[in-house]
């Protein structure tokens, strides 16, 4: 139940902010230019959330027939329609919010969030079918022999901390690594 407190109080707060930043466009510009302005955004918005809810399901549709992950076309189709939305809503505040998500720059950003808030409520596996297969770095750790105690730790390096000679039965401890995204998308190494 505290959640819904939560975003009751936040959607209070946005009611009265777009009021007030309304009524100072209105005395800025006028009350007919701010309804107009109004008016012609809330339609703007709902021809984008027709066209982007057409794009969305089509990208999507055709990468599952091509045999690809369909989870980037949907991310990016989620973040498109919630700037449409936003765009239908009454008020310059989120016309102003609906307008950035649907910029290509800030809409990467927004679907690479969207993506891995996903990502982290299901399993690996899973995040692996929709958004495709994940690139791992990965560095080699110390290694534990079968026969060695559990504190005799060994380097890879033969360093002065080899406890013994390496051997075939020879153990990783641990693999240290990092996610890495794929390759097609922008800012990869």
């Amino acid at each position: 139940m505290r959640w819904v407190t939560v975003v009751g109080a936040l959607l209070v707060a946005t009611l009265v902010v777009e009021v007030v930043v309304f009524v100072l466009v209105a005395q800025w510009i006028g009350l007919a230019w701010a309804l107009g302005i109004a008016l012609a955004t809330t339609l703007l918005g709902g021809w984008l959330l027709r066209r982007e809810g057409v794009r969305a399901w089509r990208r999507f549709r055709d990468a599952v027939q091509a045999g690809r992950p369909p989870g980037r076309p949907a991310t990016d189709g989620v973040v498109g329609l919630a700037g449409a939305l936003m765009l239908t809503a009454p008020g310059f505040v989120s016309d102003v919010v609906g307008l950035v998500l649907l910029l290509p720059p800030s809409r990467r950003l927004a679907g690479g969030a969207v993506q891995r808030v996903v990502e982290r409520r299901m399993s690996p596996a899973l995040a692996g079918d929709i958004f495709g297969p994940r690139r791992v770095r990965a560095r080699r750790g110390p290694t534990t022999s079968r026969n060695t105690a559990p504190d005799q730790v060994r380097t890879g390096d033969n360093s002065a901390e080899t406890s013994r000679p390496k051997s075939a039965d020879a153990l990783p401890a641990a693999i240290e690594g990092e996610v890495l995204p794929p390759a097609d998308e922008p800012g990869t190494r």
